[in-house]
């Protein structure tokens, strides 16, 4: 945005402010962006197969120990050594390939 108006005070300013309102503006955009990268190195990016650890899935078909669960609109094949049946809530909390394991969840109503 800087640069924009940098731009803009180059064609309407009379030299030689039309030359210092374009190198400011570019100064100013060059300095918003390095605080931008900054500000953002603090966050790292989770997605793919790593992102779905640690969130619920509802059984669709009951995991004994296999079976098929729905995680945000997605159907995954699934494993839970514990065993859930199905309409029930779950928690993933391992990705293999393909295949998520799962652990049931206590007192988490259905969907």
């Amino acid at each position: 945005m800087a640069l924009v108006a940098g731009f803009v005070g180059f064609i309407l300013l009379d030299p030689p402010l039309n030359v210092l309102a374009l190198v400011a503006g570019g100064v100013l955009e060059a300095g918003e962006a390095v605080l931008w990268v900054r500000y953002l190195k603090r966050f790292r990016v989770t997605t793919g197969a790593e992102g779905l650890i640690g969130q619920r899935a509802d059984v669709v078909e009951a995991c004994e120990p296999r079976g098929r669960v729905r995680i945000m609109g997605e159907f995954w094949h699934a494993v839970c050594p514990e065993g859930a049946r199905e309409g029930e809530a779950v928690e993933v909390v391992a990705v293999d390939n393909l295949i998520l394991t799962v652990k049931p969840l206590p007192d988490a109503p259905p969907r």
